[in-house]
């Protein structure tokens, strides 16, 4: 079992899983073996092995920690809706209880309640990341420029990635030195990792470092504000955080809420992810920026390929809805909506993203239940993202998903031209898509509702008219809005910065930071 541990950690996948079931051979009834086997699989990407592993674990040994969660989650990840909702129910009563039962990020995709999602946090990071004093009190540093350090274990192909690219190297050099900590292994032939590696003053590979001796060398660097853009995500710097590794640490991008702890002392939002009234569901002060929270790249490039439609599985005629979002988003409430939508729409279709085999038989069993012919479901494997962003020309609507919106998947979308719909939910995850439409102008998007967002979906699809013209609105928009106005959100971002700067600068407690 240990050996499969290190082994894990050294990333050597398929000898870890060779020891993890060797223990198991010696020991059958061994639940936590079985629980490490279900995680490794599922960072494998093969979900039915690891719901097979969870199940076994939770049989064994019933209270054991964070399964239930990781059981539901992977079952989400291949849209397995057996008993769900009893699944849930018992979930949430376990959190309320303060049983350890599920890691935030799993819930955040099941549920829509802000001091639920705050109580997992809480848990979860306190029993993980409590905050550890091996390093000693931290002082102020003085200097002439501020020292801003990123830290993410997503310096690479993926969405934290495509999103911050040119935000790095759009910083004001008189007044910030800008660093990079990279917590996980350079990958190889990355064209993402090279162009973030080049856009910081100083870029540092710390993956094979602990978290203390991280935390050790952002202090010995004198790093004034330290922003951790995974958050509660696989792999995130958190631990680092837990040291103290900054006088100022924010919770940025990667992780849609609260990090459920003291050590973090900011969350970087915008009026509409968390207004005023839901300040109380996060332990960070929040700042609000105008516009949206999100930066974005305006260096995204758009393949110029042409497809057809039967090259991308669509039918030659009739509507397309779409959803790009990752197949775990998709809950059966929001699938109910997508049915009734086409069953009203005729000679449409819904274009999803295929994770994996098993979510397209599972949804396509899950249309024939509700009365909808499972051709209608067409299925798309992933694309490198020039050509991905390219095809989604072909679609005439996405449609979104609640409790967990489309956060990069929306701004792509949009990006690509692409009108999105979407249905504002209660928390930080359930409010991205609205934010992004806002900051581009397109406020009539945001439906509040089920009825009202089936109802616009429905609408806009029989009034080609008015599709029409909100493509052409968002065409207008989109270099003119400040969504992907990156110069403007770094200068924004850099205002927090300083006021973050100067409370801690006079002896301030920090305070929530409103900019205009």
């Amino acid at each position: 079992f240990n050996r499969a541990n290190t082994f894990n950690a050294l990333k050597n996948f398929d000898q870890a899983l060779i020891e993890y079931d060797r223990a198991i051979e010696l020991k059958p009834e061994y639940a936590q073996a079985w629980a490490n086997r279900g995680n490794l699989l599922q960072d494998l990407k093969r979900y039915q092995e690891a719901i097979f592993s969870y199940e076994q674990a939770l049989l064994l040994k019933p209270d054991i920690d964070w399964v239930a969660g990781a059981l539901l989650h992977a079952k989400m990840k291949i849209c397995d809706w057996n008993e769900v909702d009893e699944n849930l129910g018992k979930l949430f009563s376990d959190i309320e209880q303060t049983k350890k039962v599920a890691e935030p990020f799993s819930l955040s995709s099941l549920s829509d309640d802000g001091n639920l999602l705050k109580l997992c946090s809480e848990i979860y990071t306190s029993e993980k990341f409590p905050f550890n004093t091996a390093l000693g009190k931290l002082f102020k540093y003085e200097k002439k420029k501020i020292r801003i350090a990123y830290f993410s274990a997503d310096f690479r192909t993926h969405p934290v990635a495509s999103l911050t690219a040119e935000l790095f190297s759009l910083h004001d050099r008189n007044h910030f030195d800008v660093i990079g900590f990279s917590v996980h292994k350079a990958p190889e032939n990355d064209v993402m990792y090279e162009r973030i590696k080049n856009s910081f003053d100083q870029f540092i590979d710390v993956n094979l470092m602990s978290p203390q001796e991280i935390a050790c060398l952002a202090r010995e660097m004198e790093i004034d504000i330290a922003i951790d853009l995974g958050g509660h995500t696989a792999a995130g710097p958190i631990a680092v955080m837990a040291y103290r590794a900054a006088p100022i640490q924010v919770n940025y991008l990667g992780y849609p809420g609260t990090m459920g702890i003291d050590y973090i002392d900011y969350i970087i939002a915008d009026n509409v992810l968390i207004p005023s009234e839901n300040r109380s569901h996060y332990t960070e002060k929040v700042v609000t920026l105008p516009n949206s929270y999100q930066v974005n790249d305006r260096n995204r490039v758009i393949s110029d390929k042409q497809f057809t439609r039967e090259e991308l599985g669509l039918p030659k005629n009739g509507f397309v809805f779409c959803c790009f979002n990752n197949n775990f988003k998709i809950l059966p409430a929001t699938f109910d909506s997508w049915m009734s939508i086409l069953n009203t729409v005729n000679d449409s279709v819904i274009w999803l993203l295929e994770d994996n085999i098993a979510v397209s038989k599972n949804l396509q069993k899950e249309a024939e239940k509700r009365g909808i012919d499972s051709n209608r479901l067409v299925f798309a494997k992933r694309l490198p993202m020039p050509e991905h962003l390219a095809r989604q020309r072909y679609a005439d609507l996405f449609i979104d998903t609640l409790p967990y919106n489309a956060h990069t998947t929306s701004s792509d979308a949009l990006w690509a031209g692409l009108p999105v719909l979407t249905l504002i939910g209660k928390s930080f995850a359930g409010r991205v898509a609205a934010s992004l439409l806002n900051a581009i102008g397109l406020p009539e998007l945001i439906t509040t509702t089920p009825e009202e967002y089936e109802n616009l979906a429905i609408e806009l699809a029989r009034n080609p008219q008015k599709l029409s013209e909100i493509k052409q609105k968002l065409e207008n928009n989109r270099l003119k809005t400040p969504l992907f106005d990156t110069p403007l959100f770094t200068r924004n971002l850099e205002t927090a910065y300083f006021k973050m700067f100067e409370l801690h600068q006079v002896g301030l407690e920090t305070e929530h930071i409103v900019l205009a």
